[in-house]
Formats: C-alpha cells, structure tokens, sequence
C-alpha cells in the first residue's frame, strides 16, 4: 500500500519592501514615457495626470504667482463668442439674455434731498441675433462698476443701458435695479413714528430709439370685507349677537411707466397709493392706533375690485404716469384661498398670459 502524498500548501510570500525614493522616480519616468509615446495606452490604464503635451506631468498645485500678461489673455478660448457654427439648437433671436440677482450696494435719490445707500439686485439683459452664439456676460457687470459710485436715478439707468449696449453691439436691452426702500410713516394717534420698508423696482427698457421708464412698487394694506362687515352689523343690531368682520394683510403691485423725463419720486407713489387706500399696514401701534386702525378699516372696507379700481383713479389722476398695471392680492383670513385682481391701461402691460405664480409673489413676508 502507497504512502499518503503529503497535503501540498501554497507558497507565503512575504510583503514587498517598501519602494525607494529613486524606484519611485524611475517608475513614474516609465509612466511619463507611455504618456508621450501611447497615449491611448495610458488613458486605458488610467493615466490620463501624464498625458500632456511633450509628456510633461500637470503641476497639481495652484500657481499664486502666475500674471495673465496680455499676450497671454490674446491665447485664451472665448467660446461666447465663438462662430455661428458652435450654436447648438435652433438658430433664433433670443429676446432677453444676461444676468439677474447681482447685488451691490448703491446710492439711491431721496425726495427730500440727500442720499441712502441700500443693497440693490441687479438683473441686466440684451437682445441676442439669431447668428451669435452668445454674450459675455461680466460686462454687464463690469459696465455697471462703471457708474457704482454714482447716485442712482432713471438718467443713471440710461447711461449704464449706454455702456453695456456699446460693449455688447445690441440693440435692445432692459436693466432693473431692486431693493427695498425705507420711509418714516407715522402712528394714527399716539405721534409714534417708524420705518416702513417698500418693495421697489426701476427698470428701464431700450428698443432701438423707444425708451421706457417703468417704476414699480410693492404697497402693503389691510383690506376689510364689505360683505362680512355688514353681516357683523345685521347680527350685533338683530340677535344682539357681537361679531367681527373679516380683514387681512392684502398687497398691490403697482408698476408705472414714467412720461417722458418727468420725475416721479417713490414717495410720490406711496402718496398715490395711501390716498386711494388709507389702510396700509402700521409700524409703530399703542392702544389708541390699534383702535384707530380698527376704525379706518371699517371707514374704508374694500374688495379685490374696489381696491384695483381705486388705485386706477389714482394713477390716472397723475400727469407724469402713462401705462400703468395694478395687480392686488387679498390673503384671505376667511378662505384658505386668495382673492386677486389685475387692471391694466395702455399697451405696456397689455398681454394674453402670465406667469403662473406670479400672485404667490404677492405675499409679504415681513
């Protein structure tokens, strides 16, 4: 009977040492060969750091001291601006293109005299030819850094539409600045004052020779309903029963185009809106205002109609204004709805459709 053959094992190997500094060089010599001589090779096997021209490594450090001099810039790819050929898509005019939301502080007119600074949001575009590519889009940015310092007004706009119209070879192109202007409103009865900050928007829009200055505001009421306010009356002087009519923080967006180069100040425009609507929102409130802003409300309850119509009386009643839109939004305290509105005059703001969440912009968040 044979011997059992003996259960074979396999070999340990041990662990390599760990490769020298000069193994290291020598290999990665190796690897920057293949890069220059296969380098289809060694993007197979995962090596595309080597791959560059003359199989030279990438430097993997960011180069502070390195200067674009100008015959460096003259070496740079602008595809923006590249030929018609890179246009992906239909090869149609593009109506509006650029930038929105760019914020920087700047100086604002003030009615009285005098000037405040107030962080404003920026959005700039222009018209682009069906042919062109694109547009660089810095500047807009750098066109407007040309006037920063400045005071801003509708003149200013303009000269700032100048610049960045010259620089980007367009027809037609629109800016509007944003931002949120502060007025001292007093209290109803207790001689309070406080500030009162207004939604504002100046946008000026060029096409070809026309110019249009458009003035937007934001005017924030609180609208009692008529029909439940009578209700609250029949039940208190029939059954002796005490009710409440229903009120609720409502918004008007009231845009204006600004004839010819008339000056219309935003004070101006708060006027015209707290003449039409003598309930706007209060700052400053002791007792005796609360008690007064409970009697205004129930002087002047109003609906969504009434409200757009008499703010259409006012603007109508104003020489300085042409077209105008106002579009109100009553935040329902009774239905878990709102009630909205929109009036119109002129042919700016006369249009088929809307964007479809434009009255949840209407809420004023405080």
């Amino acid at each position: 009977m044979l011997a059992p053959t003996p259960t074979s094992r396999p070999a340990v190997i041990p662990p390599a040492p760990a490769p020298t500094v000069y193994e290291a060089e020598e290999a990665l010599d190796v690897l920057r060969r293949l890069a220059a001589h296969a380098p289809a090779d060694a993007a197979a096997l995962g090596l595309s750091r080597f791959i560059t021209d003359g199989g030279v490594a990438l430097q993997r450090e960011y180069p502070a001291e390195f200067e674009a001099g100008a015959d460096y810039r003259a070496t740079l790819p602008d595809l923006q601006n590249g030929p018609e050929s890179l246009i992906k898509g239909a090869h149609a005019e593009i109506q509006n293109v650029g930038i929105s939301n760019f914020r920087l502080p700047l100086s604002h007119r003030r009615r009285e005299g005098g000037l405040i600074s107030l962080e404003t949001s920026v959005t700039g575009s222009v018209s682009l030819d069906a042919a062109k590519k694109g547009i660089n889009m810095s500047r807009i940015m750098r066109s407007f850094y040309g006037h920063a310092e400045e005071a801003f007004d509708f003149a200013r706009i303009e000269s700032v539409l100048d610049s960045y119209l010259n620089d980007l070879e367009s027809a037609d192109a629109r800016l509007q600045l944003s931002f949120r202007y502060p007025m001292v409103r007093p209290s109803l009865r207790s001689n309070l004052e406080g500030y009162q900050y207004y939604s504002v928007s100046f946008e000026s829009v060029r096409r070809g020779d026309d110019s249009l200055r458009i003035l937007h505001l934001d005017y924030v009421y609180s609208s009692t309903c008529p029909c439940s306010l009578e209700l609250s009356e029949h039940a208190r002087v029939t059954r002796g029963q005490i009710a409440t009519p229903h009120s609720q923080r409502s918004v008007a967006r009231v845009s204006v185009v600004i004839e010819g180069n008339e000056t219309l100040w935003i004070e101006d425009l708060v006027g015209l809106c707290h003449a039409a609507i003598p309930t706007e929102t209060q700052v400053m409130v002791k007792r005796e205002d609360e008690q007064a802003f409970a009697e205004l409300n129930a002087s002047n309850p109003i609906f969504v109609e009434d409200a757009v119509r008499l703010l259409c009386e006012a603007m109508a009643s104003d020489q300085r204004i042409g077209d105008f839109r106002v579009i109100a939004s009553h935040q329902e305290s009774l239905h878990s709805h709102d009630a909205v509105s929109i009036l119109t005059r002129g042919e700016t703001f006369s249009q088929a459709s809307y964007d479809p969440r434009l009255f949840a912009s209407l809420v004023h968040t405080g």
